[in-house]
């Protein structure tokens, strides 16, 4: 980091004054976090304890699952604490360690989504060959790449980043956004704004048109399968596509809100900053719960277990 940035302190400016407004979103924000992790760590829990859930679709969601959790934990507590305070203060480091896990989450969650239209795109049009193709190790490569080329390149940009001279300190949004960090420079960040582009184009363009693409194919192949063949086809690739279009939304709304709009109203950037932390992590554990049989069998199996021990000891 250069050394003349160690001590600087950037104030959120997005905030409105602490009221009755302000108190109302901390509820809201803070029911929807809990919730959030509840029905994750649920999710986890299910799969960990059913070992018939051991397979590539369901160890893609658990780690979709993970970083939902790392996305929320990385914002919403620090939002909440903000609502709740006159000043606004958060160093440069701090700043960028939130920009880094904020992106990790994004672009992590992408890559995931898209292991995962790969998985279906075997499952529908290579069934045969999918137990020889998804293997183990098949698996652990697929996750180690949607993880450490994001991670790696996201190093890199908090790098670049912390390297620039600043001479602003206000950020108009409720944490600190890359975007927003960048316009605080001394000078035009020419290489950094190209290298973010480069990391939008790699990880939000490219698995959109590999998702599309697999899904194509999977048409192309359903269309010509049986009535029952498609039946079970929709109901595979539903959960999956349901989940991508939810993140897609959430993604892109966010880039347009982060990059380019400073003038919403309070309310409406309150939705926006904690849509993409919030929403898609709340809903892909449950519409893979209310989609997906065999996570229904197993939440309704644990649940069952769960109530006869208490039975059990209530009776000692």
């Amino acid at each position: 980091m250069n050394l003349s940035n160690s001590d600087i302190t950037f104030i959120l400016t997005a905030y409105g004054p602490p009221g009755a407004l302000s108190y109302g979103v901390f509820f809201i924000t803070f029911v929807l976090y809990l919730a959030t992790v509840f029905s994750n760590l649920t999710l986890l829990l299910v799969i960990i304890r059913d070992s018939t859930l051991h397979k590539p679709m369901y160890i893609f969601l658990f780690n979709l699952a993970i970083n939902g959790l790392i996305g929320s934990s990385a914002v919403c507590p620090t939002i909440m604490q903000y609502l709740l305070q006159d000043v606004k203060s958060i160093s440069l480091t701090s700043c960028l360690l939130q920009t880094f896990f904020i992106n990790v989450y994004a672009t992590c969650a992408y890559a995931i989504l898209t292991v995962m239209a790969y998985d279906r795109y075997v499952c529908i049009c290579k069934p045969l060959q999918y137990h020889s193709i998804m293997t183990p190790a098949k698996v652990k490569l697929l996750l180690s790449v949607a993880y450490f080329v994001p991670v790696c390149s996201l190093a890199v940009q908090v790098y670049l980043t912390s390297r620039l001279p600043i001479c602003k300190y206000t950020i108009n949004k409720l944490f600190c956004v890359s975007m927003g960090v960048l316009n605080l420079a001394c000078v035009k960040p020419a290489l950094d704004n190209m290298y973010a582009l480069g990391l939008l184009v790699v990880f939000a363009v490219f698995p959109l048109f590999f998702v599309i693409l697999s899904y194509i194919k999977i048409i192309i192949v359903s269309i010509k399968a049986s009535k029952t063949a498609q039946l079970k086809t929709l109901k595979t690739c539903a959960p999956h596509l349901i989940t991508f279009i939810n993140f897609s939304y959430a993604s892109y709304s966010s880039i347009v809100y982060n990059n380019f709009n400073d003038s919403m109203s309070y309310e409406l950037s309150i939705f926006m900053s904690v849509h993409i932390v919030l929403i898609p992590p709340l809903l892909h554990p449950l519409i893979y719960g209310m989609r997906t049989q065999e996570i229904k069998r197993s939440i309704a199996k644990l649940m069952w277990k769960n109530a006869l021990a208490l039975d059990i000891l209530g009776d000692t």
